[in-house]
């Protein structure tokens, strides 16, 4: 039991007794050690995988290190069910599509190759193409067959028509009917003549006059005939005039008597041409009906419009470049060949969309100027990603899909209706559109695989009840995996896999042990690798680089190390400009010195890609008051809720450890000096606590040592992040300035297994200028920043006298005899 020794006490300006520091109890426990350097980095082991290079590793294809992800990819895969579709998650910015990628191929070389799809003009209605269905890698040769036969057709039809049995027939017919005319005409001016008329031209056409000795009767004379001479002769005139007119009325007639059999006669002439070219053509496709049936139309269509072969095509459609007459009249017999696998690797296709607007995932009608109008036709559609992934599978970016107008929508209806529409998207907005064209919907049968990070996943499955429908299976991508030499070893090969593919030069033994280190310390843990191969791919890269630039042929330790460096150096400006407002006095740090009420926290800013510490003083001032802890950076609504959560926690441990009695009688105000932004995360609670701890104790903390931790309202210490940077951080001002072997700082005892720290750490903890301190509650650190026993409450349930909880406990009782005496006098004032 610690003997109580009687002490001066003096008062404040406010009257409120405070305690002095002489004649206290020094720490009866020695301080906690810092931890061995051994502790602060873990080495790789590679003795269970003996080689000298990394060319004597075997590659390592596939998802190494994600049997979950890859398990559930080949089950999405093999499941043809509607809505089995993948939704492959993991980090951002892990870029996982790749690896997806090369495993959905392996999975499509043994699956059929999908059918070709073209679109074939509708000749019942033009706007409306049609779609058809060919055998994979037949499609061009069903454009090339057609484009033969027309090629053909206009060659031997103008010969057929020129012929000489040909115009033979032709003048026969027209003599016929041309000669029925004449004659019907030539019996009717006969019957005028013998009733003494005439029949003549006029400019208005056709006319009867009474006619003398031959010659047409003038006018003049007509009128001096007498009156029933002019009677009976204008009865002639008028019964002659009805036949004049029966006679006209059957020249039209016989006009298109004659054109009918002219047209009749250029059909039987040139259906013996056309029946051999579409017979010839669709021979090689008398296996498939929907082909014979176009071509059987195509046939007809040839008959009806033999004209277009042997009659003028307008100079419009001639002066376009060939291949873009969108007004050519025989671009109705042609085929556009939508998607074919003629040419493509076997199997079925594997397509990544990397820009998934709305015509590059389902298509587009394309459109030209001619003489002022938009035209196209049905050769002007062009396929999608859906069109090219059809029968296999798709990849799509979802950041990139959510961010294109209608992209979503439109896969979802492609998966719900199970067809391709080609949609405009004028049509969505409300646009004047141009006409156009509707073509047949064509099925839709892919597995569909979307990849993005995690957040953007559990966003959609929160807000979009369709994706459970569409996308059930789910594959997790681990960023990280337990660190083992199993592991190890493994990624060692994958490190090997990565320099073949990038045709860098190979690693030495020394070189891969440096690079799996490393991927424990982007793992953030020493326990763990890291799965993110892309930035081990840039490392083996850019290490390969340096040993190329100092003349080495394979990759070393040292080259792995510059690498390493080299990534930090380019992005190290904000930590440079940092760390010199500190040495400069600009940020006011100490790392020396004792200081009430004042403590280094730590801190970790991760600005593009660069994650760096940096130490920050926390202070806080404590009067009597009404219990309340003033936040300043919430007050002025610069901290965020989890760091106003941390500090609302310290009103619990000090009410709970010194006020179980009572309320607290205590105003204190807590701040991050010189913070000009946002302050979030709860990492400096256990920093913010000690500082009321001292400023309530009135116990000076240890400038020389930093801290970063979060604690609980029973004073554990909780792990945080980031406590690799937060160490080297606080280090490289301590560096700067000068290395005392005082200096040093304390971590969560769970944060221990995550270190990873940097060579220069490591060896000045092991020469014993530095010092990394691992506590598990509040009450050890306390004890190391102010060199006092804690104290725990005895028998009598009081703290040992002159221990820091025995102070705190003391000062909170003087603040609630003044509270008390405030509200006695207040009382006695409104007696």
């Amino acid at each position: 039991m610690t003997k109580r020794t009687p002490t001066r006490q003096h008062r404040n300006a406010r009257g409120v007794p405070a305690p002095v520091a002489d004649n206290l109890p020094a720490t009866a426990e020695p301080l906690p050690g810092p931890m061995p350097a051994v502790r602060l980095y873990r080495a790789a082991d590679l003795s269970a995988l003996p080689f000298a290079t990394t060319g004597d590793l075997a590659p390592l294809p596939g998802l190494p290190g994600q049997e979950r992800a890859r398990e559930a990819i080949g089950l999405g895969a093999a499941i043809g069910a509607q809505g089995f579709n993948i939704f492959a998650i993991g980090r951002s910015g892990a870029r996982i599509g790749g690896s997806v990628r090369a495993l959905l191929e392996e999975t499509a070389k043994g699956r059929p190759p999908p059918p070709d799809w073209v679109y074939v003009n509708c000749f019942a209605a033009p706007h409306r193409p049609r779609a058809l269905s060919l055998p994979a890698g037949r499609g061009p040769a069903l454009q090339a067959s057609l484009a033969g036969m027309i090629e053909e057709l206009r060659a031997a039809l103008p010969a057929m028509f020129e012929g000489e049995d040909y115009q033979r027939r032709r003048s026969a017919i027209e003599t016929s009917l041309h000669g029925q005319a004449e004659e019907a005409f030539s019996a009717l001016a006969e019957k005028a003549s013998a009733d003494g008329m005439a029949i003549v031209r006029t400019p208005m056409g056709f006319a009867v006059a009474p006619a003398k000795d031959g010659k047409v009767v003038p006018p003049e004379e007509f009128s001096t005939w007498p009156e029933t001479q002019q009677k009976e002769t204008r009865g002639r005139i008028e019964r002659i005039e009805k036949e004049l007119e029966q006679t006209l009325r059957a020249i039209p007639r016989f006009e298109r008597q004659r054109r009918e059999a002219i047209r009749e006669l250029d059909r039987e002439t040139a259906k013996f041409v056309i029946d051999e070219a579409v017979s010839e053509a669709a021979a090689p496709f008398a296996d498939l009906p929907e082909v014979t049936a176009h071509l059987e139309a195509v046939r007809a269509d040839l008959v009806e419009n033999v004209q277009l072969f042997i009659g003028e095509q307008g100079e419009g459609a001639e002066a376009l470049p060939t291949g873009l007459r969108a007004g050519s009249p025989l671009d109705r017999y042609a085929v556009n060949v939508l998607v074919t696998r003629n040419g493509a690797p076997a199997g079925a296709p594997v397509v990544e969309e990397l820009h998934p607007t709305l015509a590059n995932l389902v298509g587009r009608i394309e459109h030209l100027p001619v003489q002022g109008a938009l035209v196209t036709n049905f050769r002007m559609i062009r396929a999608g990603a859906l069109h090219r992934a059809n029968g296999g599978t798709i990849v799509i970016d979802v950041r990139a899909l959510l961010t294109e107008p209608f992209s979503w929508e439109a896969l979802k209806r492609a998966l719900t209706r199970g067809e391709i529409v080609i949609e405009d998207p004028a049509r969505f907005m409300g646009l004047a559109q141009t006409v156009s064209l509707e073509p047949d919907a064509i099925p839709f049968d892919a597995k569909v695989v979307l990849v993005g990070d995690r957040m953007l996943y559990y966003l959609l499955a929160a807000y979009d009840p369709d994706l459970a429908r569409h996308f059930k299976i789910v594959a997790d991508f681990d960023d990280e995996a337990v660190r083992s030499p199993e592991s190890e070893a493994m990624l060692a090969r994958v490190i090997a896999t990565l320099a073949r593919e990038q045709g860098a030069r190979a690693l030495s033994r020394e070189a891969v042990a440096r690079a799996i280190e490393h991927a424990a310390r982007l793992a953030g843990d020493s326990e763990r690798l890291t799965l993110l191969v892309e930035d081990l791919r840039d490392l083996v890269t850019e290490a390969g680089h340096w040993a190329g630039a100092a003349g080495r042929a394979v990759t070393g330790r040292e080259d792995i190390d510059r690498a390493i460096a080299e990534q930090r150096r380019r992005l190290e400006r904000p930590v440079l400009l940092t760390r010199d407002s500190i040495l400069r006095g600009v940020a006011l740090i100490d790392t020396a010195g004792e200081r009430v009420g004042q403590v280094n926290g730590l801190s970790v800013l991760d600005l593009g890609g660069l994650a760096f510490g940096r130490p920050t003083r926390i202070t806080a001032r404590v009067r009597p008051g009404s219990g309340r802890i003033l936040d300043i950076e919430r007050e002025v609504e610069l901290g965020g809720p989890i760091h106003s959560k941390g500090v609302m926690i310290l009103s619990g441990f000090l009410a709970g450890r010194y006020a179980q009695a009572g309320g607290m009688s205590l105003q204190a105000s807590l701040v991050f000096e010189q913070s000009y932004g946002g302050v979030e995360g709860d990492s400096a609670s256990a920093a913010e606590l000690l500082t009321l701890l001292s400023a309530l104790s009135g116990l000076p903390m240890r400038q020389d040592l930093a801290i970063t931790g979060s604690v609980n309202q029973h004073g554990d210490i909780q792990p945080i992040g980031g406590v690799n940077e937060k160490i080297e951080g606080f280090f490289e001002i301590c560096a700067a300035r000068g290395l005392t072997g005082t200096q040093g700082v304390i971590i969560p005892l769970s944060n221990v297994q995550h270190l990873m720290l940097r060579a220069e750490v490591v060896e000045a903890c092991a020469a014993g200028r530095f010092a990394v301190y691992a506590v598990g509650g509040i009450d050890e650190a306390a004890r190391l920043l102010m060199g006092r026993e804690p104290g725990t409450r005895g028998v009598d349930g009081r703290f040992p006298y002159g221990s820091i909880n025995g102070r705190v406990e003391a000062t909170l009782a003087r603040f609630a005899a003044v509270q008390r005496g405030k509200a006695r006098k207040g009382v006695e004032e409104e007696e």
